[in-house]
């Protein structure tokens, strides 16, 4: 089995077991009883120039334990005031080091929009991520087929909640497209094997057309990274393990935008 599969197992027993709790009926009950959201995230990223997705992340299944010391609510709260756009908040127990509290807690920190970063398998994962504060949700194309992506795309809308459509090669950019993908990010890291292209990005970005927003994901370490991002026509990157390393996150992101 590759990560992935693993990955994606995983959630699925996560699901399983959190609907001992709450029967989904009730959680979809629940969710769709919330005034809808107003598609922040993706709102967000319309704004002139390069736009920041900052992450918040413990660990990862390529780099281990990456944060230690994690105190989320206040590296969220950093990522605000260092003029961060978006936050993306890992909830992925076992291999990530993440939990729906960490996003819960941040949602009700800061008043960014906030991505759930996690292998969405099940539809009520969506009805958790709103209810959760959420903006937005991943769909990772390699994990839906087809039909599933088109109806969990619909639930996002219905909840108005944005999707970041997450691909990494030619074939699953036009699924994407095809399902009616408003958001779509190339992730640089192949999540098989955890190998990083920084590449990647630039060879897909021409198969997105520009009224569908494009992020690039994953391997952006330097202020040159960014600034090639900006020119591929990116709008916007995802930021995950240079800023948790970072000694010093406002510095960094600052570095990242290219104002210093």
């Amino acid at each position: 089995m590759t990560i992935l599969d693993q990955l994606a197992d995983h959630a699925r027993a996560r699901c399983r077991l959190a609907r001992q709790t709450e029967p989904a009926d009730q959680l979809r009950a629940r969710a769709l009883a919330l005034p809808a959201g107003d598609f922040a995230f993706e709102r967000a990223l319309k704004r002139p120039g390069l736009s920041f997705i900052c992450e918040c992340k413990r660990a990862s299944p390529s780099k281990g334990l990456i944060a230690p010391e994690y105190p989320y609510q206040r590296i969220a709260a950093g990522y605000e005031a260092a003029g961060a756009d978006c936050i993306s908040v890992l909830t992925e127990p076992k291999w990530f080091l993440g939990s729906n509290a960490h996003l819960e807690a941040i949602a009700r920190t800061v008043s960014l929009p906030c991505l759930r970063k996690d292998f969405t398998v099940d539809e009520s994962m969506l009805y958790e991520a709103r209810l959760l504060g959420a903006s937005a949700a991943l769909l990772i194309v390699s994990l839906l087929e087809p039909a599933r992506l088109a109806e969990y795309l619909a639930v996002c809308d219905r909840l108005g909640m944005s999707a970041l459509v997450e691909t990494h090669d030619p074939g699953e950019v036009r699924t994407a497209l095809a399902a009616g993908a408003r958001m779509i990010g190339v992730n640089n890291r192949n999540l098989r094997d955890f190998t990083v292209d920084p590449d990647n990005s630039r060879r897909l970005r021409e198969l997105v057309p520009p009224e569908v927003l494009f992020v690039s994901e994953s391997g952006v370490q330097t202020a040159a990274d960014a600034a090639a991002a900006r020119a591929m026509g990116a709008d916007a990157v995802l930021v995950g393990e240079a800023l948790m390393r970072a000694a010093d996150k406002t510095a960094k992101l600052a570095e990242l935008r290219g104002e210093t």
